[in-house]
């Protein structure tokens, strides 16, 4: 079958590259020129462990193929994934410009029987205005609106779509779900299972999820500061609540707040879709409003531990959202160096893949070579984003490096007990 993946950041690359490896003929556009030129020579855009790999299977196979030419993919196309950008708008809700022009595109250049599906993240209703758009500005061929929302992490984004724990698929006639279920069918086939649906409980499914996750995360964060409060130990007390089945361990880590493309995004507009309901979301808005207060309230960790922070320079370890990523959006990491540039600190920082994308944020840092670089001459660590490599650092080395032996790990990487008994002065989140 052959499908047109129009957009090719995060979402619509690793998806289109995924169907690929389905075995569907897939032409991935973008009217981003130099992107597309960029991967045809095979240089991908996006750091993601695997996706470089996926790629060029795929295209030496010929299924798949990058192209500017909009008008060529939607006729040569049974089904058009919409999977473009939707920037969140000052009040939080997401700007639908580009899911517009492509629904008004593909009316324009239908040449026959369409299949066209949200693969972006969006509010409940914008199935509807795809179907009214293409009402209008098609009058000649029949076609279908389907929600196909995508659950892909930063970071293991590849496995996530080839081994899904689920894959949603909200259409409103039979035609439309059984092309859906080809082009899945060999997902169908190893068992993941697929939640059949109407087009706007498929549209909030993604908001909820990310929703909740957001508010479990924050949950933790809450429980985190009230074990520093009474001497308590949040990684016993998340080791605890994660055997409980209704819970379950995932998403019980505590750090600096949640960030990326996703949750902040998401949450922001969960809550404005509700209000347009007349509906508070008041779980969710707490949420928010926990999150923000979390991001704020590290550099109070940092200065209690170091002390007066101006004048000092500061090791930041870790600058992504999270490990494998070169993605910086709403990144914890940053809040926390714009706190100690704000605060009269010199920052030195080192990520091993978003230090690129940071410099374009921060151009005046000090950019290192690795952790032992990043750390050399500077007063303290901060531990921000939880690579591997952070985590079996040398600590004689590291010591070495420093002024004085001061880590505030903000990931809970290390074992209290064993640094300090190293003689570091070691401060983490939630633990004794």
């Amino acid at each position: 079958m052959n499908i047109c993946m129009v957009g090719t950041g995060y979402v619509g690359l690793v998806t289109g590259a995924g169907l690929a490896d389905l075995g569907m003929n897939v032409i991935c556009v973008d009217k981003d020129k130099a992107k597309i030129d960029a991967l045809g020579r095979g240089v991908i855009p996006i750091y993601e462990p695997g996706l470089e790999e996926l790629v060029s299977r795929n295209e030496r196979k010929g299924r798949l193929r990058f192209t500017t030419d909009l008008k060529a993919g939607i006729e040569s196309s049974v089904a058009i994934f919409i999977a473009v950008g939707t920037p969140p708008n000052p009040d939080g809700s997401p700007d639908l410009t580009f899911v517009r022009q492509v629904a008004e595109a593909v009316a324009l250049h239908m040449n026959g029987y369409k299949v066209v599906v949200t693969k972006s993240t969006v509010p409940t209703g914008t199935g509807k205005m795809i179907d009214q758009i293409l009402r209008e500005k098609n009058g000649k061929y029949p076609f279908s609106v389907v929600s196909n929302p995508e659950f892909l992490r930063e970071g293991s984004a590849v496995g996530d779509f080839l081994e899904p724990d689920r894959i949603v698929i909200g259409a409103s006639d039979a035609r439309a779900i059984e092309v859906m279920k080809e082009i899945y069918k060999p997902l169908f086939l190893r068992e993941t299972p697929f939640v059949i649906t109407d087009i706007a409980s498929a549209e909030l499914i993604k908001y909820a999820s990310n929703g909740f996750l957001a508010v479990k995360i924050s949950f933790i964060n809450e429980v985190a500061r009230l074990c520093e409060l009474m001497e308590a130990d949040v990684e016993a007390v998340a080791t605890g609540m994660g055997l409980d089945p209704r819970i379950g361990p995932r998403f019980l880590l505590p750090g600096p707040g949640f960030g990326g493309s996703c949750f902040p995004k998401d949450t922001a507009a969960a809550a404005e879709l509700a209000k347009q309901y007349g509906h508070h979301f008041e779980l969710i808005e707490a949420t928010i409003r926990v999150n923000a207060a979390i991001k704020a309230r590290m550099i109070e960790k940092i200065r209690k531990a170091v002390g007066e922070i101006a004048g000092q320079t500061a090791a930041v370890f870790g600058l992504s959202f999270k490990p494998e990523t070169d993605d910086i959006r709403e990144s914890p990491a940053l809040a926390v160096v714009a706190d100690l540039l704000a605060a009269g600190a010199t920052v030195r920082a080192f990520d091993p893949a978003a230090m690129e994308n940071t410099r374009a944020v921060f151009p005046n840092l000090t950019y290192a070579r690795d952790a032992y670089d990043c750390a050399a001459g500077a007063d303290f660590v901060v531990l921000a984003t939880e690579w591997n490599e952070f985590r079996a650092l040398d600590l004689e080395k590291l010591g070495a490096a420093l002024t004085s032996r001061t880590m505030v790990d903000l990931r809970n990487v290390y074992d209290p007990t064993e640094i300090r008994a190293a003689g570091w002065k070691y401060t983490s989140v939630g633990r004794p």
